[in-house]
């Protein structure tokens, strides 16, 4: 089946500015979490990132062993103009699922609701390869029902702990307290730890 959300599909959505899913800054639980890390040498990878202000939160806090990928370019350049010193070394004009490397720190967000859910199996599986033992995923996942009127594709609690638990412990999976007002009710924060 041909993936009809593509590297053009998305170059397409940032020439025509029909990024819905870009709020302008770090998404609030993101930040929240991002502001107790303390061990500044750990590796970050945020996947399908977008513009990526959370990459550019990380880099201003010294987290400089962060990376990003997209598989559309705008966002990456979108990310340079703004952190001049960001190294375009850790820019990366991927396939998520082609990158092979090891990250302490996976962080999702609004990349898990944009791939087409017939690969969500193959998500996890990808996301435990990328981790270091103990390496931890944390971000948003949507809560609301899952229909074929997407991106973003929702999906439930249920869901989400029956197809990560097979390779990831959950320490926290819960409804988000401080969400953006449109996302209110909609969003769940999660620590998964690699097994």
């Amino acid at each position: 089946m041909k993936n009809k959300f593509d590297k053009a599909y998305w170059e397409h959505r940032y020439e025509e500015n029909k990024t819905g899913w870009n709020i302008g800054y770090a998404s609030p639980p993101i930040k929240k979490y991002i502001e107790q890390l303390d061990n500044k040498s750990i590796s970050i990878l945020i996947p399908g990132a977008g513009n990526s202000f959370e990459a550019e939160l990380l880099w201003g806090k010294g987290f400089t062993n962060t990376f990003v990928l997209d598989i559309a370019k705008q966002p990456l350049e979108n990310l340079r103009n703004r952190v001049k010193d960001f190294p375009d070394e850790q820019l990366l004009h991927h396939d998520f699922f082609e990158l092979n490397s090891k990250f302490d720190l996976i962080i999702e967000q609004t990349f898990f609701c944009a791939l087409n859910p017939d690969l969500r199996k193959q998500y996890v599986e990808k996301m435990y390869q990328l981790l270091k033992p103990n390496g931890k995923l944390v971000g948003l996942l949507f809560d609301f029902p899952l229909t074929e009127s997407g991106p973003p594709f929702g999906g439930n609690k249920d869901e989400y702990e029956a197809i990560f638990s097979k390779y990831f412990k959950i320490k926290i999976l819960e409804r988000a307290t401080n969400s953006i007002k449109e996302r209110q009710g909609k969003e769940l924060f999660f620590i998964f730890e690699r097994l």
